[in-house]
Parts: structure tokens; C-alpha cells; sequence
């Protein structure tokens, strides 16, 4: 089995209900999924597991207050992910412009940086374009999923 976990970072609530329907997806699946609604620092240093980044976006393209931590933590200490997988998903208003989807891409930069490896395309859901974000996520989940198994 699979473990797989799932960093979430939510203002209003739609990444963790994607979040949480991915887990139940991909525990269908037979994969050992824990969404993780306030990560802490220690939830990556103390295993190997893969991660999956859903987080909303906030503002003017940052990372949603539940989350904030966690990215502080991760930028200021650097704990070192050799190879380990990600993913990114994140929700996102292209009417903002250039900061459209800037919470993702703020993740993936501070995972870059601690040299975890990026497995896929990041996923952007734009709220103008998708009234359910889980439609877009379970699909892409799944050959996410699929890509960091091999």
C-alpha cells in the first residue's frame, strides 16, 4: 500500500473538501491517504511519504493562514527531501492576474528548495471556469498517483 500525504491549504473551504475527496478517491484506490488541514514541519521531516499540495490561494497570491506555517517553516529551516515526490494542486481566480494561482507556485518553489522532485504538472483550477474543483482534481489525481507508484 501507498501512503500518500496531502498538504491543504484553505480559506473558504474548497480545497479541503477537494483535498478530502481526493482521499477517498484514492483510498477506493487502495492507497493510505492523510489530509493534513494545519501541517506542521514535522509531518514531512519524520517520513518519506509522498506529498500532494492542495491549497487555495489567498490574497494577492499567497498561501492560505492554515498553511502559512508550515511554508515559513519549510523556507526558513530548508529540512533537505532528496527525490522525494510531490504534486501540486491549486485553486485559483484568473481574474487575479499575474498572481493567479500564486499559492502553488509558492509551494513548489520551497519544495524545490529542500531538492524534492516534482512528479506531474502542477494543476490550476480557475474558480471562473470550475464551480466544483473536485471534477478537475480526480482525474488528475489518479495519474498522479499512478506516475509516483512506478
Amino acid at each position: 500500500m501507498k501512503d500518500i500525504r496531502i498538504l491543504v491549504g484553505s480559506v473558504y473551504g474548497g480545497a479541503l473538501m477537494t483535498a478530502k475527496a481526493i482521499k477517498q478517491t484514492l483510498d477506493t484506490d487502495g492507497y493510505s491517504v492523510s489530509v493534513l488541514e494545519n501541517p506542521v514541519l514535522e509531518d514531512i521531516t519524520s517520513n518519506t511519504t509522498p506529498l500532494l499540495v492542495c491549497t487555495s490561494t489567498t490574497g494577492q497570491g499567497e498561501v492560505p493562514g492554515n498553511l502559512l506555517p508550515f511554508y515559513v517553516a519549510l523556507r526558513e529551516q530548508l529540512p533537505q527531501q532528496p527525490g522525494r515526490p510531490f504534486g501540486v494542486i491549486v485553486l485559483g481566480d484568473s481574474s487575479y492576474g499575474d498572481t493567479f494561482c500564486g499559492a502553488g507556485e509558492l509551494m513548489e518553489e520551497a519544495l524545490y528548495e529542500t531538492a524534492a522532485r516534482k512528479v506531474g504538472d502542477t494543476l490550476c483550477i480557475d474558480a471562473l471556469e470550475t464551480q466544483e474543483p473536485e471534477s478537475e482534481a480526480l482525474p488528475w489525481v489518479r495519474d498522479w498517483a499512478s506516475s509516483i507508484s512506478t
